[in-house]
């Protein structure tokens, strides 16, 4: 499932990010040696050494890269198209099972499924992928090195946890329904799960000095002042639109702000970011770091002394407790260390908060298992509601991921800095 890469030809060396299944590099014509790899090291775009063996191969017509011909749609919001499982979860088949088989596996829940599936979900989705070739004819899809290998029934490997999500990198239509395949090479009729819609949330750009502010209510009405300068309802701002305050207001009982838009809006309606400097002086070396407000739930990302952007968030249902003892968001001052594109969450199997998220996107870790990532199972920005994580819309973590340091290199799934990444500051 993952390859890493280290800085020397040599497993010993310090790794500096991995590969995932599918993925295909530029590489040096010839191996830089065979130091416990008998494959022998490969240097890769644009740095570091790959052991080619159990992890990577010279085969560009590999199975697993045929199986993982579509990737990551990294910069976008959403890097797959996501599925979230329902009760029961759907079954991981590992080929596209005939009628027969589907009607053997999953009995009377097929053709109730079936029914389940709506245009709209399928509209959600977009148009079905090219059938491979290998998988009309009936070929099983090949398991990556260090994929999960669950006991192997005849056509599929049991069932999906319960609470699953799955990103995915390919639909097929097949037998009437439509399959789902899952970036670990699985396969799931996706009428047994719900199509994720994503957050509408975005954040704000900020390219001209102001106060960012989020309307935290539902219709609201903005203004704007008439010839002779008096505040007339103009119309209704978006709920969770973000805008830039210029610190004018209007000096009365009913008290507006004005924006850099020209448009007057309820101080109220509004949560208002505050401005700060870092407490460890990166805002006086210019350089770029994180600030975040737990009683807030806001995020502005600064570089030096000036915000470029902000965005409302969800942090720990804990809020300003402890998080050793509970759900909170650890408070402190931490830097970004490894980012992933995507990655597996999942919960205490033995507990009562169990949970299976697939492909996370856009995962940013500062402290030991504490990350900024998107999130698709939930739209609850501005509310405390993590385990402990920062979620940020889609949106948000796309643009965040691609600003931060350490950067990640163009194909790598995985990038690894324990030294220079962002700064990330949180408080209450």
């Amino acid at each position: 499932m993952r390859t890493w890469v280290y800085t020397e030809p040599d497993d010993w060396s310090t790794k500096l990010g991995y590969l995932r299944a599918g993925a295909v590099v530029d590489r040096g014509r010839s191996s830089a040696g065979t130091l416990g790899c008998a494959g022998g090291w490969y240097r890769i775009e644009p740095r570091g050494y790959v052991c080619v063996g159990k992890g990577a191969s010279l085969d560009l017509e590999h199975p697993v890269v045929e199986a993982g011909a579509q990737r990551a749609r990294r910069g976008e919001p959403m890097p797959y198209r996501y599925v979230i499982s329902r009760r029961p979860p759907p079954h991981l088949y590992f080929k596209l099972p005939t009628v027969s088989e589907q009607e053997y596996s999953e009995g009377a829940l097929r053709a109730q499924n079936i029914a389940l599936f709506t245009e709209t979900q399928s509209a959600q989705l977009g148009p079905a992928d090219p059938l491979p070739a290998f998988l009309a004819h009936g070929a099983s899809l090949p398991k990556p090195y260090g994929a999960d290998r669950p006991f192997q029934y005849r056509t599929h490997r049991g069932r999906a946890g319960e609470y699953s999500a799955f990103g995915l990198i390919a639909t097929f239509d097949w037998t009437g329904r439509r399959f789902g395949l899952t970036t670990e090479f699985d396969l799931i009729p996706i009428d047994y799960t719900r199509v994720v819609r994503p957050s509408e949330l975005r954040g704000l750009v900020i390219e001209q000095p102001g106060l960012p502010a989020f309307v935290i209510q539902h219709r609201v009405r903005t203004f704007r002042p008439d010839p002779h300068g008096r505040l007339l309802v103009h119309g209704k701002a978006q709920y969770r639109s973000g805008w830039l305050l210029t610190g004018r207001d209007n000096g009365r009982g009913y008290l507006l702000l004005e924006t850099t838009e020209g448009v007057w809006l309820p101080r109220e309606a509004l949560r208002i970011a505050e401005l700060r400097e870092d407490p460890v002086g990166f805002a006086r070396d210019g350089r770029k770091w994180i600030d975040v407000s737990i009683r807030r739930q806001l995020l502005v990302a600064y570089e030096g002394k000036r915000p470029v952007y902000a965005t409302l968030v969800s942090t720990g249902r804990g809020r300003m407790h402890d998080p050793e003892q509970t759900d909170a968001t650890v408070r402190g001052t931490f830097m970004i260390h490894a980012k992933h594109l995507s990655g597996t969450m999942d919960g205490d199997p033995s507990s009562d908060d169990t949970f299976d998220l697939r492909d996370v996107p856009y995962i940013q870790y500062f402290h030991q298992g504490y990350a900024l990532h998107g999130a698709y199972w939930h739209d609850d920005f501005g509310r405390a509601r993590s385990h402990g994580c920062i979620n940020l819309a889609p949106v948000d973590a796309a643009w965040l991921f691609e600003w931060t340091h350490p950067q990640l290199p163009q194909r790598w799934h995985g990038v690894v800095n324990l030294n220079a990444g962002t700064l990330v500051y949180i408080h209450g």
